[in-house]
């Protein structure tokens, strides 16, 4: 009979919602546990393949963390999704370019490529920090205190009228970097070969990581961010300078997302005015993913969304014998989206104050 009753007010407490999505839960588990069995006994792919799909992931995930990082830390601050945030990736790589162009032409390049290289990659940090502080100051500041939806659909306002400038600014045809001598070639560890610019791009990201990290944490700057992002009336009293701290976060995620846009040319190398839009989405996913206003969390969304997209493609389709797996990379990256909200909605390291 005891048994009976807390059945009873078991189901009583369950709804129609929890109901579904514990048979959703199961309907995923189900289905991934079955495409990997399948393609793993299929055996379509060897272990150095697997390997060098997740190197490629890594790299890529590196990317994307770069520019998760300028989502997360405006959303710790001003609890607003800046979905402007992949045209100012774009518009540092694509500025940057013609730089690299001139260099390259001048044979300033091929005399000195270390330091064309940080040229080109300085003009894209400053041009992308730049575009994020105007951003900010004119179009997202005026709305501080306006209702969370008009900031968003001025961010997507935003996100058109930088793409279509940019368009009309620079043409709509796909440009070329040129090569640079120094990252030509790969490398072997073991059985598994990795690009030197997959490695140049991996140590570079988690370098600017890292220095991310130690200014959050040990600056005086990065203690205003914190105190800020945790009461700005508090702060404010404090003495601190809210506004200048809220530009100070938008400059950071800019120079982050321009030197992102740099190591994506060094795996892509090719800019387009509408570059910025699919990688920015990604990169929106791997903040989520991770936990949304989490610095790290970003950082570890980032790298395990290039893994899943690198491989959960060919990991959970090839075994349904789906002919272009590849083709759904995207896919991947949106379900994975789609999932946290529905199961995890903080992410990994984010907390319930987070949502």
């Amino acid at each position: 009979m005891a048994m009976v009753r807390r059945l009873l007010g078991l189901h009583e407490r369950l709804s129609v919602v929890d109901v579904v999505l514990a048979l959703l839960r199961i309907g995923v588990v189900v289905l991934v546990v079955t495409g990997v069995w399948a393609t793993l006994n299929k055996g379509t792919f060897t272990l150095k393949a697997w390997e060098s799909l997740a190197v490629s992931g890594v790299a890529l995930g590196a990317v994307y963390a770069l520019i998760a990082l300028g989502y997360t830390l405006v959303y710790g601050i001003l609890f607003m999704i800046n979905f402007a945030h992949g045209e100012v990736f774009m518009s540092g790589a694509f500025t940057a370019y013609y730089v690299a162009q001139w260099l390259f032409l001048s044979g300033f390049l091929a005399q000195n490529p270390v330091v064309a290289f940080l040229i080109v990659l300085l003009v894209a940090m400053l041009v992308s920090a730049t575009i994020a502080v105007v951003l900010e100051r004119v179009a997202y500041r005026p709305l501080r205190n306006a209702p969370r939806l008009v900031p968003l659909i001025t961010a997507i306002g935003a996100s058109l009228f930088l793409q279509n400038t940019f368009r009309g600014l620079y043409g709509a045809g796909v440009k070329a970097y040129p090569s640079w001598p120094m990252f030509t070639g790969s490398l072997h560890f073991g059985d598994v070969e990795i690009r030197v610019t997959q490695i140049v791009v991996f140590v570079a990201a988690i370098l600017l990581m890292l220095g991310l990290y130690w200014f959050i944490e040990r600056t005086r700057t990065g203690r205003a961010m914190r105190a800020v992002s945790e009461n700005k009336d508090v702060a404010a009293m404090m003495g601190i300078n809210v506004d200048r701290v809220i530009m100070t976060t938008f400059a950071i995620g800019g120079l982050l997302a321009g030197a992102a846009g740099i190591l994506y040319t060094l795996l892509f190398n090719q800019v387009l005015f509408s570059m910025g839009f699919v990688p920015g989405i990604k990169a929106f996913t791997a903040a989520v993913l991770g936990g949304i206003g989490n610095p790290v969390g970003a950082m570890v969304g980032g790298l395990v969304l290039g893994v899943l997209e690198s491989i959960g493609p060919y990991l959970l389709l090839d075994g349904f014998n789906i002919p272009t797996p590849n083709q759904l990379t995207t896919v991947v990256a949106f379900l994975v989206l789609v999932l946290v909200l529905i199961f995890r909605p903080t992410g990994i390291l984010g907390t319930k104050d987070a949502t």
